[in-house]
C-alpha cells in the first residue's frame, strides 16, 4: 500500500489510524474517512439523510442553510470531474463558501510538505477539507494533525477507500431494491487497484448484503480479498449468474505495472459487459460504473445506455450523499441537530 510523504522524515499509511477516529463521544460523524468500521445504522442514517435532500423541492434552486457561514475547501491532488464537482455543488447548496484549490499553482508543487500545507490552510478558519489524494492515507494523516474544529471527508486515497462513492452506489441499489439482505450484487474489474471497490465490499457487507461477488482476471485480484466476506469468480459467465446488481469498474492503466493484463480489446472479450452477458444476470438487474466509463472496454455503450442501467442516477445521488455526510459532520462537530 502506498504512503503519504508529510515530510522528510513522517510517512503514514491507513491502518496506523482505528477507525474509531470518525465518531465524536456521541457516535456521531466527526470525518468521513472510511465505511471500513461503522456501524450499520450510521450507514443508513446516511442513506436516509440524503433521500431527505433528494425529495426537496427546488432543490437545484432553493440552497438549505445547514452550513451558511462555514468555509468548505475543496483539496484535490488528483484529478477529478463528478467528484469534485458533486462536492462542489453539495457544498453550494448547503449555503457553504466553498473555496477549490489549484493544487498545480500552490505551495505544495513547489516543494511544501503535506504537513505544512495543512497547517496553513488551517490557519484560514475554515470548517471543512475535501481530500482527494494519489496516496492511501492522506485523508486519515489529515484529520490526525488539522485543528479538531475542522471536518475531513475523504474523496479518494490511493488504493484505499472511496467511501462517498461507495455510499451513493449504496443509496442507488437501495432506491431500486429496496432491501440488501436478499441480494446477490458482482463487482466486475480491477478489484487490486480500485479503492471504489473497497469501500464497495465494505458497504455492502455491513449492510448485510446477501452475496457479494468479485470477478476480475487472477491479476487483479487482491491477495486474500476473501477475509473481508467476497466470493471471487474468474470468469464473467458464472459470476454474473442470477445477480442482482453488476457493478463495472474502470481499468486503473495509471495505477499499474505491465503485464497485469492483456490488451483491451481481449479484456473486453473476456471482462467485458455486453447485451449477452447481462442477460445472464436477473431479469431485473441494474447495470452500474462509478465512471469515467471506458466503452468497449468494460462496458458495451449499448448496455451503458440501456434501459437497466443507473449510471446517470449514480450522478445525481452524489450530491445528495455528499449533502447528507456535509451536513452530519457539522451536526457531529458541533453537537448541534443539523
Amino acid at each position: 500500500m502506498s504512503t503519504v510523504r508529510t515530510d522528510n522524515t513522517q510517512h503514514l499509511t491507513p491502518g496506523a489510524l482505528p477507525s474509531s477516529m470518525q465518531l465524536n463521544a456521541e457516535g456521531k460523524l466527526k470525518h468521513f474517512l472510511t465505511i471500513e468500521g461503522l456501524p450499520p445504522l450510521l450507514l443508513e442514517e446516511i442513506l436516509d439523510r440524503a433521500e431527505q435532500f433528494l425529495n426537496l423541492p427546488n432543490k437545484a434552486q432553493n440552497k438549505a442553510p445547514i452550513l451558511r457561514g462555514k468555509t468548505v475547501m475543496n483539496l484535490f491532488f488528483e484529478n477529478s470531474t463528478r467528484t469534485r464537482t458533486t462536492f462542489e455543488l453539495a457544498a453550494q447548496r448547503l449555503s457553504a463558501d466553498v473555496i477549490t484549490l489549484d493544487i498545480r499553482n500552490s505551495a505544495t508543487s513547489k516543494g511544501e510538505s503535506l504537513l505544512d500545507t495543512i497547517r496553513n490552510l488551517a490557519a484560514m478558519h475554515c470548517d471543512m477539507f475535501v481530500v482527494r489524494h494519489q496516496h492511501s492515507g492522506a485523508a486519515h494523516f489529515i484529520a490526525r494533525y488539522c485543528p479538531p474544529h475542522i471536518s475531513v471527508l475523504n474523496a479518494g486515497d490511493g488504493y484505499h477507500a472511496h467511501p462517498t462513492q461507495a455510499m451513493l452506489d449504496m443509496l442507488t441499489i437501495r432506491q431500486h431494491k429496496s432491501c440488501f439482505q436478499p441480494l446477490k450484487v458482482a463487482i466486475v474489474g480491477d478489484i487490486l487497484h480500485s479503492r471504489v471497490a473497497r469501500s464497495q465490499i465494505h458497504a455492502l457487507t455491513t449492510l448485510c448484503t446477501g452475496e457479494v461477488r468479485v470477478i476480475a482476471p487472477r491479476t487483479l485480484i487482491p491477495a486474500g480479498i476473501e477475509k473481508m466476506g467476497v466470493n471471487v469468480f474468474h470468469k464473467m459467465e458464472q459470476g454474473l449468474e442470477d445477480v442482482d446488481v453488476i457493478i463495472m469498474l474502470r481499468l486503473q492503466k495509471e495505477r499499474m505495472q505491465s503485464g497485469l493484463l492483456p490488451s483491451e480489446r481481449e479484456y473486453f472479450s473476456l471482462y467485458g459487459l455486453t447485451e449477452a452477458r447481462l442477460k445472464l444476470a436477473q431479469s431485473d438487474a441494474i447495470v452500474m460504473h462509478p465512471g469515467p466509463v471506458n466503452r468497449g472496454v468494460e462496458i458495451d455503450s449499448r448496455v451503458a445506455d440501456g434501459s437497466q442501467s443507473v449510471i446517470l442516477e449514480q450522478v445525481t445521488n452524489g450530491i445528495a450523499i455528499r449533502m447528507a455526510v456535509m451536513a452530519m459532520v457539522m451536526s457531529g462537530q458541533t453537537g448541534e441537530q443539523r
